[in-house]
């Protein structure tokens, strides 16, 4: 492989620039008090109501708990916050807070990623737990038909805000198969030494099968490797945690982000100008067409195309065959799924969305229009707003996206299916989405599908 050499972070990745962070003295930055009660962690007598099912063949027996508090009291039954059955408006209260996120992107294996920020977690005498509880499950639910990750920022938890003990466990209890079948991975970012002994006493109660997906990232540059970091939105107050956690604990790392030079035949992380560039005036990445074209040939019966995550040193693997400008024979790499997981992350690791994120306010306004005008408007700025190029490559995926469909009585991808996967990989604005407004996204690309031969006429 070629050499690279470095260079300073492009200006489009500014959103993640530690250069403005300011070192702030350790008492500035205390770890935050004991975040559970000692005494709420006794061990005793009462543990059949903590018999927790899961799907794994490997379930260790639990000991026995002690518990002080008491699971209705605390949490009400299930009835009383049942997310199935309640909107997004009805969760305005929790959902203001910005607590759960779901990430502008997909994590380096294809899956979604949702984002749990402690220091955003109001006192816990202003947020109601039990609907908060309910509201996690009401995220989750939009997403647990697929592989998925979670991001657990834990800096900013105290006993001021910090949820019972026993809200933990019933958690767990809530969240049953379908919720922990599809999590592949949980990152607890910024872990205190008390979590990891907290974890330690809840390993009997848990599946080693769910432990083996807990990681501990002690830094945000490890998390890096996992997860598109310019795709967050970071709390500031965890970013100067993590300043300050590197300049006391590993000096000798910058926590300014390095990248290394694009290739001459770079296809992922670089714009299309460059890529048509280099490619002698071809507007659509090669990238695009092989995994198109591929996926076309053999594996548009494939059930659940766009729905099953891959191995990350695969992805990684393929990206750099393609970055080196080199033909890949996908056979070699797990097939049909691999091309589908390096479509979506090329898009997503586009500096920019191919919606641009000067279009990204009308693809979220646009659902909420009549139908009528939700495709004139649609057809307007796609003809008049959107650069030829993105216009040419989003006209080329979403055909593609339309004979996907036509096989969705065998593939399982509908056309609602198929929006959920891509609205968040060619439309984003700058760092995490909410939840209504990923709907929305959700909804335009969906238009762009249904309606693919009114709205692509040039």
């Amino acid at each position: 492989m070629a050499s690279h050499r470095k260079v300073p972070l492009s200006p489009d990745k500014t959103d993640f620039n530690f250069e403005d962070a300011r070192y702030k003295p350790q008492e500035s930055f205390d770890e935050p008090q004991l975040e559970f009660d000692e005494e709420s962690l006794n061990i005793g007598n009462r543990m059949e109501e903590l018999h927790f099912e899961d799907d794994s063949d490997d379930f260790l027996e639990p000991g026995e708990l002690d518990l002080d508090d008491d699971f209705e009291a605390e949490l009400g039954s299930a009835a009383m916050v049942n997310p199935g059955e309640m909107t997004e408006s009805e969760f305005h209260d929790i959902a203001k807070y910005g607590v759960i996120e779901l990430a502008a992107g997909d994590d380096a294996c294809g899956r979604k990623v949702v984002v749990f920020s402690a220091c955003k977690l109001p006192p816990h005498d202003i947020i109601d737990h039990k609907k908060l509880l309910g509201y996690l499950k009401h995220t989750l639910d939009q997403y647990v038909e697929n592989d998925y990750t979670l991001v657990y920022f834990h800096y900013g938890l105290s006993k001021r805000n910090k949820p019972s003990y026993n809200w933990l466990l019933q958690a767990y209890k809530e969240f049953d198969r379908k919720y922990k079948k599809n999590m592949k991975a949980l990152y607890i970012v910024h872990p205190t030494t008390f979590i990891k002994v907290l974890w330690n006493i809840l390993r009997p109660f848990l599946s080693a099968k769910f432990g083996k997906k807990i990681m501990y990232v002690n830094y945000l540059h490890e998390l890096g490797s996992h997860v598109n970091l310019h795709q967050l939105n970071i709390p500031e107050a965890v970013k100067d945690h993590d300043v300050f956690l590197l300049a006391k604990h590993q000096p000798d790392i910058h926590p300014t982000s390095i990248i290394t030079a694009p290739l001459d035949t770079q296809q992922f992380g670089v714009s299309l100008e460059f890529i048509k560039h280099q490619n002698k005036g071809q507007v659509i990445p090669r990238v695009v067409t092989d995994c198109i074209n591929y996926i076309e040939t053999i594996g548009l019966e494939t059930e659940g195309i766009f729905r099953r995550s891959v191995i990350v040193t695969k992805v990684r693997l393929v990206q750099a065959v393609f970055n080196e400008g080199k033909h890949v024979n996908f056979e070699l790499y797990g097939g049909v799924h691999v091309a589908a997981v390096i479509l979506k992350t090329f898009l997503r690791e586009m500096p920019e969305p191919i919606m641009t994120f000067e279009l990204h306010d009308y693809t979220v306004r646009i659902p909420g229009l009549d139908e009528a005008e939700q495709i004139s408007e649609t057809k307007r700025i796609l003809s008049e707003e959107l650069p030829r190029d993105n216009y040419i490559v989003l006209k080329k995926i979403i055909s593609f996206l339309v004979r996907v469909n036509e096989k969705q009585s065998v593939n399982k991808m509908s056309i609602k299916n198929l929006a959920i996967v891509f609205g968040p990989n060619i439309s984003w604005g700058q760092g995490q989405l909410s939840l209504t407004t990923v709907s929305q996204v959700n909804n335009f690309a969906e238009l762009l599908i249904r309606h693919y031969e009114e709205l692509f006429v040039v």
